[in-house]
């Protein structure tokens, strides 16, 4: 394994340039279309079977503690029902040709067939050679699925993996911290860079009454202020989580070294704000209003 110092937090600014294109399936018009076709009919379901479908036919209880901070309410009202629509293969093949159409859509053909994106999806998969798999299920269940051929689906699934791997250890994370599921929501929107509270409720299955209490709670422990923006504390305990993300997520950066997360990271703001600017995210996506 390569161990060149790397810069500190480079491995999270490239996961924060990689990580949103591939949010932009949750986004997409083409997802409701290929869902659709499948016989899909309600949104969160689409969704819930595109993320968790890697899994296999698994229930609330398992999407429940690997995707944290759903409500488990929400949840079972569409698991494992989803699997009687569609098997888990059908949903990952309708993904993945959700995620053709988009990046397609979003980024153009010439950017899609360009060397720069042949060239991302190197160096994302040479990143991900340094994942690991234990305790890391939704990074485990993806890395199971075979590598695509064409380059952009390559990129699109290594910063899959990607993703997944530092999320799992971001949950690891949550629960050192002391942060439950909607502590950790309202807590990341109150940085300015979470989610706008009516799409976290929208997407969670949460209700304004359970932000509230979540809200008191951190208020209890010093975290948030009258306002609900952050104190000294509050601030110092989401760096600290983040810190800790850092650490455990910071083998496949390592891994590619300091001039390779460095190109990694410029491609990949690249594409992502050539995503933005086509309308790949909602205006009031993220926010606290």
């Amino acid at each position: 394994m390569t161990t060149t110092a790397l810069p500190p937090r480079a491995g999270r600014r490239c996961h924060n340039a990689l990580n949103p294109l591939h949010s932009t399936l949750y986004f997409s018009p083409d997802l409701d279309r290929e869902f659709g076709a499948l016989g899909f009919t309600d949104q969160s379901a689409m969704r819930l079977a595109a993320r968790s479908a890697a899994l296999g036919a698994v229930g609330a209880g398992t999407v429940a503690a690997t995707f944290y901070n759903y409500n488990h309410e929400l949840l079972s009202r569409h698991l494992p029902a989803v699997w009687d629509i569609a098997s888990p293969t059908d949903v990952l093949a309708a993904r993945l040709r959700t995620v053709d159409a988009t990046l397609r859509r979003l980024l153009g053909e010439d950017t899609v067939s360009s060397p720069e994106m042949a060239e991302a999806a190197m160096l994302a998969l040479r990143a991900t050679e340094a994942c690991t798999r234990h305790a890391r299920p939704l990074y485990s269940a993806h890395a199971d699925l075979p590598v695509p051929e064409a380059p952009h689906l390559a990129y699109w699934y290594a910063a899959t993996l990607l993703r997944e791997h530092r999320g799992d250890g971001h949950l690891a994370a949550l629960l050192t911290v002391g942060l439950d599921p909607v502590e950790a929501l309202v807590s990341h929107t109150a940085t300015g860079k979470g989610m706008a509270p009516r799409w976290v409720l929208g997407s969670r299955g949460w209700k304004r009454a359970d932000w509230e209490a979540a809200t008191e709670r951190l208020r209890g422990r010093g975290l948030l202020d009258a306002e609900g923006e952050l104190t000294e504390a509050g601030t110092a305990l989401r760096d600290e989580l983040e810190a800790r993300t850092d650490l455990l997520d910071s083998a496949p950066y390592e891994h590619l070294g300091a001039a390779g997360v460095e190109r990694l990271t410029e491609l990949g703001r690249g594409f992502l704000v050539t995503a933005a600017v086509a309308g790949a995210f909602p205006a009031d996506l993220v926010g606290k209003g």
